[in-house]
């Protein structure tokens, strides 16, 4: 299958086109999907009468079929139904690390963000988002407009632009929460690695359906034997030789990080979010809509 990679230097207000177009697989399973419990109901489409019941509201009377039946119907309604969705995309500097094999963590994330906003416009989906590295860096509250996806996918380029030490994954996830007043489909695009986003993880999933997508590459699963090679940690700055040829050391590092995936995954299912680990190396358009297949499952 051809991957829809877009290179890390590509715009993604100039490949708008090409991504809405590649977006509307996802779009489709978006509007198939049983999301029954995130739709705001607008009451304005007719779907028939039945029989009056006392207490019923006489303004909503049919009165050509009363009259025709000799007795009183009522006019009954189905909602409208409009998904709500929203975006939290993580720019930190670990995301943004580069791996001379694949693209970056956030130009993945950036991507899957790109096609997530433009299926929501195909589907007129109300759509709102939080971007941040160390600092909140954008934020804006759901809506169902051309103007709104162009804003969103002008903001996911400029990010790289910018850069605060730090992860504010927490304020990103509470300030997600002011801004959504009715029940969502929040997707968080981020790889975790800072601390203090439980707590709010657990309350905005409370009040709305989570899909939290963990950007992961190539060197978390194994690392390249280049011998004992200085590492720094680019969110803290913390400096130490580690040596790469070494199997034991090789065990012990894909061990750690496959723990900590998996106390991760335990966390999210406990609370009610579907994790969803969406490698480097995967086409975003095909984990998107797995997700979203299980998400209806």
């Amino acid at each position: 299958m051809q991957k829809h990679y877009l290179s890390n230097n590509d715009s993604l207000l100039k490949k708008a086109s090409y991504l809405r177009i590649i977006a509307k697989d996802l779009a489709d399973v978006m509007k198939a999907g049983n999301f029954s419990s995130l739709y705001k109901g607008q009451g304005v489409e007719f779907a028939g009468v039945r029989d009056y019941i006392r207490g019923d509201d006489v303004r909503n009377i049919d009165w050509n079929v009363t009259a025709r039946m000799g007795h009183p119907y009522i006019k009954i309604f189905d909602e409208e139904r409009e998904l709500q969705i929203f975006i939290i995309v993580d720019s930190s500097a670990s995301m943004q690390q580069e791996n001379s094999n694949e693209k970056n963590k956030y130009s993945v994330a950036a991507e899957a963000a790109a096609l997530i906003t433009m299926a929501a416009e195909i589907n007129a989906c109300p759509i709102g988002a939080v971007f941040f590295d160390g600092e909140i860096q954008f934020s804006c509250k759901p809506q169902s407009d051309k103007e709104n996806t162009m804003k969103i996918l002008n903001h996911l380029d400029k990010l790289p632009e910018v850069q605060n030490n730090g992860s504010a994954l927490g304020s990103a996830i509470n300030g997600a929460g002011k801004l959504l007043k009715t029940r969502s489909l929040v997707f968080i695009l981020s790889d975790f690695r800072t601390s203090d986003w439980e707590k709010p993880l657990i309350s905005l999933a409370h009040k709305n359906n989570v899909i939290a997508l963990r950007l992961q590459d190539s060197y978390q699963e194994e690392l390249p034997e280049i011998g004992t090679v200085v590492f720094e940690d680019i969110e803290s700055n913390l400096k130490m030789e580690l040596p790469t040829s070494s199997e034991q050391f090789k065990k012990a590092w894909k061990n750690y990080n496959t723990q900590h995936k998996e106390r991760w995954e335990d966390f999210c299912i406990k609370h009610g979010i579907l994790p969803v680990v969406m490698e480097t190396k995967n086409e975003p358009l095909q984990v998107l809509n797995a997700a979203l297949g299980k998400r209806m499952r």
